[in-house]
């Protein structure tokens, strides 16, 4: 092999760059999905702190990015037992949420589309933090709106406090 030379070949390489920009969290090329969880007990909510970009430090609900392949109702399951350790199953869309944010140069920095859906807990209710969570922590709607919580989760529990009083995940 020459020094220098691509083993892969070109064919390979502009694969590879293709997949990691389609992969690209900042600044993608096309909007990334994503999945929410709202999993209500006893009047509370479980809130996730944020350990990753966007809104790192901030509360929201669990979940996360949908995987090529994967079902967005799968994403909802796999990503509460990650951040969570709790098993769940989906019932209904609450919402579905767009999440741009720019850059100071007025680029798109993140862009998400989440779709938030209601989830219930199967077997016990005793949440446990993942690594993609700093911490986790059942709030009261009300105490929920006094947090520290990142934009469009804000907007989305101003936008659906009325549903959200109605739901209970555990049976």
């Amino acid at each position: 092999m020459v020094k220098g030379s691509n083993p892969f070949g070109p064919t390979t390489l502009c694969i590879m760059r293709v997949r990691m920009d389609c992969l690209r969290r900042e600044y993608p090329t096309k909007p990334i999905v994503g999945v929410g969880a709202v999993i209500i007990s006893s009047g509370k909510m479980l809130l996730a702190k944020r350990g990753s970009e966007p809104g790192k430090g901030k509360w929201s609900i669990p979940g996360g990015l949908v995987e090529l392949g994967e079902m967005v109702r799968h994403t909802v399951v796999r990503e509460v037992k990650e951040e969570c350790d709790l098993d769940v199953e989906v019932h209904s869309l609450i919402d579905v949420v767009d999440n741009l944010i720019p850059d100071e140069a007025g680029n798109w920095r993140y862009h998400f589309i989440i779709l938030d859906f209601f989830a219930r807990v199967k077997g016990e209710c005793k949440p446990v933090a993942g690594s993609d969570v700093l911490a986790l922590r059942w709030v009261s709607l009300d105490e929920a709106g006094k947090m520290n919580l990142t934009e469009t989760f804000r907007e989305f529990l101003q936008r659906n406090r009325e549903i959200l009083q109605q739901f209970n995940s555990k049976r």
